[in-house]
């Protein structure tokens, strides 16, 4: 099934997306925010706000962009005070060289990114840094790794988890010009998260993946139940809250 019907599957859910979806460790957005040049930040495929709110709280300048009118609502509401905007990464609506840094929630991988990248460049102000961020199950845990074998590559993917992270965006291709590099060498790095679930909510979780969300109904309503299952048995989950590990993963570089 091919990137956009995937990336536009999300306005269905952007209810749950917001209510579900875990924010993002603040060491992570500080790390990725480090080498920018001032405080002006673009949250780009900003979704329902959920990286929005953790820039937010480090006191930044944040204007979000998102494509999907549901999920672009659906941060409105949440995040009255902040300007967002609808727009894509293939057709940013900003001047040139207006932000210092353009940061990327769980969206970079759904990016075109050659015709994304030179518009990221061209908002990025000398020296402004991009960044993608994503938040993973920590499957060092062993009922985590367990969660993943049972769930299923369209819940927890490759890019959802921590031994293949850094594989899997160290793949995505900076943008060129002339075969000339924009960006500087990308520098990765993880940071310790977690959230408060309860097997209910877990599964609620999982069901706003973009794999879940384009699946036959009854094979989604299947592989949910066997998730329920796997958590019913584990003594780590079966009863009330538990914390979900996770890590923050950061993928960053320069504008040239």
């Amino acid at each position: 099934m091919n990137r956009m019907v995937h990336s536009s599957s999300f306005g269905a859910a952007a209810g749950a997306y917001a209510e579900h979806r875990p924010d993002y460790a603040q060491a992570a957005v500080g790390w990725a925010l480090e080498p920018a040049p001032g405080p002006r930040v673009l949250d780009l495929g900003a979704g329902t706000g959920k990286l929005t709110g953790t820039l937010l709280a480090l006191g930044v300048d944040v204007v979000a962009v998102e494509p999907d009118p549901a999920m672009l609502a659906e941060l409105r509401r949440v995040l009255p005070a902040v300007r967002a905007l609808p727009g894509s990464a293939e057709e940013i609506p900003l001047p040139d060289a207006s932000v210092d840094a353009v940061v990327s929630g769980n969206a970079m991988h759904w990016f075109d990114m050659d015709v994304a990248g030179p518009e990221i460049a061209r908002v990025l102000a000398p020296g402004g840094v991009l960044a993608g961020l994503w938040n993973v199950f920590d499957d060092r845990v062993d009922w985590v790794a367990g969660l993943a074998r049972v769930s299923g590559s369209a819940a927890i993917g490759p890019r959802d988890v921590p031994t293949s992270w850094r594989t899997e965006t160290a793949a995505m291709h900076l943008p060129k010009r002339g075969g000339e590099a924009r960006f500087g060498a990308p520098e990765q790095a993880e940071f310790p998260h977690g959230q408060r679930r309860t097997a209910d909510s877990l599964v609620a979780t999982l069901a706003t993946k973009a794999g879940m969300l384009v699946m036959p109904e009854q094979e989604r309503e299947t592989l949910l139940g066997r998730t329920r299952a796997y958590l019913a048995s584990r003594s780590e989950t079966t009863d009330g809250e538990f914390t979900l590990p996770m890590l923050t993963s950061v993928l960053r570089a320069r504008r040239l």
